[in-house]
């Protein structure tokens, strides 16, 4: 039986460490998913601007496709990125979101008309700057709300450990106190920290006490013998400085 208590105090602590390293984790998980409807509509709303630039652009440059007076190699690469409704969207799309969007531009307005620069101003200004950091916003306070609601459910753990270990203390002291007198005196303590389940009980603590002389003493505020006020106090700051130390 003290083995089992071991196995389990051991999966007990490795549950509790794993749930530290990965809180993380857990944060950027519940983020997406409570973020997971506004994800959705963001999704929706960036290619509903980007599907309409793109067959703004495909209309507007197909007259340049068929402009014979165009160099050839100029209406070879509108035709390559803007030629058709997929490719055009697939443009814009480039041109929202790889950074590199002056290279999908620069020929348009240096070899066609300075008017597609106040488009393309217009749109990287609007959507590439305006609208990406306003989601970006939106996903930075529901991180930090989630972060939050972590830290509050970390606080629901606390007391429920607490709790926990008011049991155990509660269990420790009824073990020492053979006579149920509502004391302990060092007779029954030294009997007491002696058995294998108080040790076990002990070690739940985090406490490593050898001598029971020792720890009894530490407990005592000086009449010879512990109550439970007494007991739960002087465990409580022990496992206080065993953690400290």
């Amino acid at each position: 039986m003290r083995l089992i208590r071991i196995l389990r105090l051991c999966r007990a602590m490795r549950i509790v460490r794993v749930m530290t390293a990965f809180s993380k984790l857990r944060i950027l998980l519940v983020t997406t998913a409570k973020s997971f409807m506004s994800l959705f509509w963001s999704m929706i709303l960036i290619f509903l601007l980007v599907f309409v630039g793109a067959m703004a652009l495909c209309q507007i440059l197909q007259s340049s496709v068929q402009d014979e007076s165009l160099p050839l190699e100029l209406r070879q690469w509108i035709f390559t990125w803007y030629g058709s409704g997929t490719r055009s969207v697939w443009t814009v799309f480039l041109i929202t979101f790889s950074g590199g969007w002056p290279n999908y531009v620069q020929p348009l307005v240096t070899d066609l008309s300075w008017g597609y620069a106040v488009f393309f101003a217009a749109y990287v200004w609007v959507v590439v700057f305006a609208v990406t950091r306003i989601i970006t916003a939106l996903f930075l306070k529901d991180t930090l709300q989630a972060a939050s609601d972590d830290v509050e459910m970390m606080m629901r753990e606390h007391k429920v450990s607490k709790a926990r270990m008011a049991r155990k203390l509660l269990a420790l002291f009824a073990e020492a106190d053979e006579n149920m007198d509502g004391v302990v005196t060092l007779e029954e303590f030294r009997t007491t920290v002696n058995h294998p389940r108080a040790q076990t009980y002990l070690s739940a603590l985090d406490l490593c006490i050898p001598e029971a002389c020792e720890l009894f003493s530490m407990l005592d505020d000086g009449d010879g013998c512990v109550n439970y006020e007494e007991f739960c106090a002087g465990v409580m700051r022990l496992k206080g400085q065993a953690r400290a130390l």
